[in-house]
């Protein structure tokens, strides 16, 4: 007999709460602490959605996908979860950066930037200036009409290295493109910009780990293995949810699904407007990627010249499409050193590099495992530029493909970072359709990565409470943003 995840759960709780991201632990807790009865259902074997993590024999661990992250973070965690968590948040010092255009380390901060672009770059201090006071002023309301490509020939015509330079990092950490949304760039960059990239020490696994501690102090109910597979909707708003085949009873629910799938397949086209139901098809899904694991054998090092995040590239130019192309010219290597991991002696990298779903779902099993080799020697072939002796010194190595992400978290077509800009007006106008139904992930560029998904719970989490409030007599003390 199964075994049954759902033991000891109860019929009703005031929230659902649907998948394990970032936003939906983040939402979950905190509704938990403001006295709410907190039901979050996942339904892989581990919490995190795309901050989580692997085992594999002989101890590695790898972290999954390339995790850094504005310095607000801290603040955020340090607010909504706990100081332990918030002071375990370090700064990646050694960012590189190796095309054909360009050599350089930073601290990937403004100041440093600044002073790259000046001396090595030939800029002058009011167009740098300008550009940065620009993307700083840039906000959600304003004119969204302007490509990033064209925000950058306003500011540095024909400068294709310095689009590259400013670029590329962004690109990789939420999937912007020169054909979107100026402002969902400019937004996201400032935030980096500011004080530098940053990362959490000691693993994923340590911080979800905490946060699952966090979350059970609370008092939120965690459940693995717990797929929901449908939200029951009636005349007043969500009645409740099916969660392995069960029926359970809600007043609301925080759904940490893929946008599209919260709407059309766990609702159905049935329960929505027409023209919202339209606007929800339309939303553009972001891309997905391909990652490289590489585990060196305990005791191994890599010389930390290599530094903390390298971009690297054999592209003549950035654009999107060789970014997304199957001739793979350019990946970013994260490289983890037992300072990464404290206690540790490993040395581990991960490779990634963005993709398209449709190149690898079309390929009949035995081509998908012989592009998953072809994927795996030609970044250790690649690698070798930075660390000769790598294939000598690593113990295991594996890759992970757009099916691979899909399987795992169920974002459709394995979108490694929600949807397009657009899916953030959808996102936020749901409950305007459904009464008691919200929805907190990736969604719009702004909201994309770990700063954005934690804060996104916060302001979904704020949503529920008032509604709640609004349907009992309850006292309520919500957190704000």
């Amino acid at each position: 007999m199964s075994k049954d995840f759902l033991k000891g759960a109860q019929d009703e709780y005031d929230v659902v709460v649907i998948g394990s991201g970032l936003a939906g632990l983040t939402a979950a807790n905190t509704l938990a602490k403001a006295g709410n009865r907190v039901l979050l259902c996942e339904q892989h074997y581990q919490l995190g959605g795309m901050a989580s993590w692997f085992k594999r024999r002989g101890g590695h661990i790898f972290d999954i996908s390339l995790h850094g992250f504005p310095i607000g973070m801290i603040k955020s965690c340090r607010r909504y979860w706990t100081p332990e968590i918030a002071d375990s948040i370090v700064q990646l010092k050694h960012i590189r950066f190796d095309n054909p255009m360009f050599a350089l380390s930073t601290t990937f901060d403004r100041q440093d930037f600044t002073r790259i672009l000046r001396e090595q770059f030939g800029l002058d201090e009011a167009t740098i200036g300008g550009f940065f006071d620009a993307a700083r002023r840039m906000n959600f309301y304003d004119d969204q009409e302007m490509t990033v490509r064209e925000l950058f020939d306003r500011h540095f015509p024909g400068r294709e290295d310095v689009i590259r330079l400013l670029m590329e990092p962004i690109t990789y950490a939420n999937g912007s493109t020169l054909e979107d949304p100026a402002v969902s760039y400019g937004i996201v960059f400032s935030n980096f910009m500011s004080k530098g990239v940053y990362t959490f020490e000691g693993g994923t696994d340590r911080l979800v780990g905490l946060m699952r501690d966090e979350m059970i102090a609370n008092g939120v109910d965690l459940r693995i293995r717990c797929d929901v597979e449908k939200i029951h909707v009636g005349p007043r708003g969500v009645e409740g949810v099916t969660v392995n085949g069960r029926r359970i009873k809600t007043r609301a629910v925080v759904s940490n699904s893929n946008l599209k799938a919260t709407v059309l397949r766990l609702v159905g086209e049935e329960h929505w407007d027409p023209a919202f139901v339209e606007q929800t098809k339309a939303v553009r899904l972001n891309n997905s990627s391909c990652q490289v694991y590489m585990a060196l054998r305990p005791g191994e090092m890599i010389d930390e010249s290599c530094g903390d995040l390298l971009f690297s590239s054999t592209a003549p130019l950035f654009r999107t499409e060789s970014l997304l192309s199957r001739d793979i010219k350019s990946r970013t290597y994260s490289f983890y050193y037992p300072r990464t991991r404290p206690g540790s002696d490993r040395c581990l990298v991960v490779s990634s590099t963005n993709a398209r779903y449709e190149d690898w779902a079309q390929l009949d099993d035995e081509a998908y495992q012989a592009s998953k080799a072809d994927l795996i020697e030609t970044t250790l072939a690649a690698i070798e530029a930075y660390v000769p002796d790598i294939r000598a010194k690593v113990e295991h190595v594996e890759a992970s493909t757009p099916t691979t992400f899909e399987h795992y978290t169920r974002h459709i077509a394995g979108a490694s970072f929600g949807t397009k800009f657009e899916g953030l007006a959808v996102s936020r106008a749901i409950p305007e359709q459904i009464p008691g139904l919200f929805h907190a992930g990736s969604v719009g560029i702004i909201m994309s990565g770990w700063l954005g998904a934690v804060n996104y719970g916060v302001i979904v989490a704020n949503d529920v409470d008032a509604h709640l409030l609004k349907t009992s007599k309850r006292p309520s003390a919500p957190a704000t943003v």
